[in-house]
């Protein structure tokens, strides 16, 4: 097994990696920016190497600044996490060019799933449904036009080379065609330096439902059943959990064998997550990630697996040693993650930054909390809002939902607006608790006007803290005059000279 990983990431992700990797006698090697210096993920690794700069295009995402750092350190492999690199062909590529061991799929897979209209391409050769519309890109609003009478509207505009809910956009008629246009080819080509979009139908009333992947380097592939994220702000998840009260065993085997068909399609090693369009009992293939979800413990939870150190095995040549019949017989329970983001809610979900000042980390059983957050904590707009994963897990889905209610209760982050309320919302929505929703729910739900009483509330806690404070600052203020007058005193009554008393004292 590797003796050295180095972790191409930074925050709870890379806290992630680093507990997997000292659980298998694995030697994990952080990395970070000027700004990380201090960062949890830096402290609680074998050995860290600093990259300089602030940016992110100064540090995590300079491809040479990171393979230099592993060689440096004496690390065997890099795993990439989430984000920055974790998809990028020519990182895959230069890693193995430097001897080293990519914890991934290979560059060519991740070619042929990156890019949506390449993936359409080989998704349709393969026999996988996809949502109707184009296989080429579109170069200007007078073919889009041409095309969306032969699609029918509905249509979605989406960045060719892309993801995270960027370079989106939705016409539902003729006239807003060109603008609609213009704005999401802006967007893509600011977001991902492509401008390139391609037209699908729109799919009303949509989940987003995804299957969980596996292979191993001798053709080996199993999923491991299917997460539910269609509570999305913007078309990025909030709320995630699994399985999905949509999905009964036929349709999970029915959406597995579809996923493990898409993966192999292209060669697929390492883990993956294959996403789809669930609408009125159709499902069609959306996209695939080639990396680890950052929702990925929902699956862990509930089917007893640690996805990590399954990556970590398959990377290092091992078989996978199971079949797809033992992975669904571990399937228990139900689990929910939630995430917290440095964002204000009520407020457009703007980004919030400042110094987190207070942590309460909730606990009790089956409550699991992966962060990297700590006192003292600068939030900036660097990196990504994420701060935390809350999950938790149930014997079934009610209990789950309970369960998370009380721990949302329970956290506390200080210094910082959070989603963490917003999700909690959700929680005791009445459609949400009856599995009656789709991508759309939060954006149908009023953020904006406050509801009864929250007023009030909002006054009371603010006058509370501030009654804290000012008595904190009194006691405070009485307790260094105490120790003045204290000092003064022993010095008064002391026979020896206050350079001596001051060296002896705390001898006697």
């Amino acid at each position: 097994m590797f003796r050295r990983i180095l972790i191409a990431n930074r925050g709870e992700i890379a806290l992630r990696v680093i507990r997997t990797c000292r659980e298998m006698g694995i030697e994990p090697v952080a990395i970070y920016s000027d700004v990380d210096r201090r960062a949890l993920h830096v402290r609680m690794a074998h050995s860290a190497v600093g990259l300089g700069g602030s940016t992110p295009r100064e540090s995590y995402l300079d491809m040479d600044k990171v393979i230099a750092a592993a060689k440096q350190s004496g690390a065997e492999a890099i795993h990439p996490g989430y984000g920055f690199l974790s998809e990028r062909s020519a990182f895959a590529r230069k890693v193995t060019e430097a001897g080293l061991v990519w914890i991934g799929p290979p560059p060519e897979a991740i070619e042929a799933m990156g890019d949506k209209i390449t993936s359409r391409r080989n998704m349709t050769k393969a026999g996988v449904p996809v949502v109707p519309g184009l296989v080429d890109p579109v170069d200007d609003v007078e073919r889009a036009l041409e095309e969306a009478e032969k699609i029918g509207y509905p249509i979605a505009l989406k960045a060719a080379a892309g993801g995270g809910g960027k370079g989106i956009r939705l016409v539902r008629s003729k006239g807003e065609m060109a603008t609609a246009f213009r704005t999401a080819s802006g967007e893509a080509l600011a977001s991902f330096g492509d401008g390139r979009l391609y037209m699908e139908r729109y799919v009303d009333e949509p989940r987003h439902v995804e299957v969980q992947v596996l292979f191993d380097r001798h053709g080996n592939g199993v999923h491991y059943g299917e997460r539910e994220c269609s509570i999305q702000r913007r078309h990025q998840k909030l709320i995630e959990e699994a399985p999905s009260v949509v999905v009964d065993d036929a349709l999970r085997r029915k959406m597995g064998e579809i996923a493990v068909r898409a993966g192999a399609a292209v060669g697929y090693q390492n883990a993956g997550t294959v996403e789809f369009l669930y609408s009125k009992g159709e499902v069609f293939f959306l996209e695939m990630n080639t990396r680890l979800q950052v929702e990925h413990p929902v699956t862990e939870m509930v089917y007893g697996v640690d996805l990590v150190r399954e990556q970590i095995r398959v990377a290092w040549g091992e078989k996978l040693g199971y079949t797809q019949e033992e992975v669904l017989a571990k399937k228990h329970g139900w689990s929910i993650e939630v995430r917290i983001n440095a964002e204000d809610p009520f407020n457009g979900f703007v980004p919030s930054i400042g110094t987190i000042h207070n942590l309460r980390a909730p606990g009790g059983p089956w409550v699991r909390l992966d962060a990297a957050i700590y006192r003292g904590m600068e939030v900036s707009l660097n990196y990504d809002p994420m701060l935390a994963k809350l999950i938790v897990w149930g014997p079934d889905r009610n209990a789950a939902i309970e369960r998370m209610k009380r721990a949302l209760a329970e956290l506390n982050v200080g210094g910082v607006r959070t989603s963490a309320p917003v999700a909690l919302l959700v929680l005791e929505e009445e459609k949400f608790v009856k599995g009656e929703f789709d991508t759309h729910f939060l954006a149908h739900m009023d953020l904006a006007t406050p509801r009864a009483g929250e007023d009030v509330l909002v006054a009371v806690a603010s006058a509370i803290h501030r009654h804290l404070l000012m008595q904190r600052k009194a006691l405070h203020t009485s307790a260094a005059g105490r120790v003045a007058w204290s000092s003064r005193s022993r010095a008064s009554l002391s026979p020896y000279p206050p350079h001596v008393g001051a060296s002896t004292g705390g001898a006697r």
